[in-house]
């Protein structure tokens, strides 16, 4: 398997290279605006979890998985965080949020909503949802972490952040109120 990270550099600041999409960017912009810190490790595109691995021990914290989904008619769509090491579980979660089927959602309306492409999901995303088209689920095992870690809306940098600066500051912010779910 290749390296992931090439240079183990951690920076605590956005980056300054001009070379980063603007919804890059805007998610270091919004994080310095809300005075949220965080620690930021560039390396090649991580496309799954399994592709965070190295990330996650460099900065010391679980990557958080986020998927995108959706119900069967296209009508309701959802974000859900969960730790990364947990396994998905469909019927689970659609009996917690009341829905009888959900699958993943289609890009075109994660790139709509979200300002975000297949293999970059996040959190951040949600700074783009000014609709509030995106419902945010959370798995409530990330609770109990003083850390989590995303991407910066592409997957070719990752991001430490404090959990509760993500529901205290953060979500505030976008208005997004999170549902809390057990998987």
């Amino acid at each position: 398997m290749n390296q992931v990270v090439i240079d183990k550099t951690i920076y605590s600041t956005a980056p300054t290279d001009g070379n980063r999409l603007s919804k890059e960017a805007r998610s270091y912009a919004l994080l310095e605006q809300l005075n949220i810190p965080f620690l930021r490790l560039d390396h090649r595109e991580t496309a799954t979890i399994d592709a965070c691995l190295e990330v996650e021990e460099i900065l010391g914290i679980e990557i958080c998985k986020n998927l995108f989904l959706s119900n069967t008619a296209r009508t309701d769509f959802y974000l859900l965080m969960m730790p990364g090491s947990k396994r998905f579980q469909t019927k689970l979660l659609s009996r917690q949020i009341g829905t009888s089927r959900l699958s993943f959602g289609e890009a075109m309306y994660m790139e709509r909503f979200l300002d975000i492409t297949p293999g970059s999901v996040s959190v951040l995303g949600l700074m783009n949802d000014k609709g509030k088209n995106v419902r945010l689920l959370v798995d409530r095992d990330l609770l109990k972490e003083e850390f989590f870690g995303c991407h910066p809306c592409i997957n070719t940098s990752s991001l430490k952040i404090k959990t509760m600066d993500l529901f205290d500051k953060f979500l505030p912010h976008t208005g997004h109120t999170p549902t809390f779910v057990d998987l």
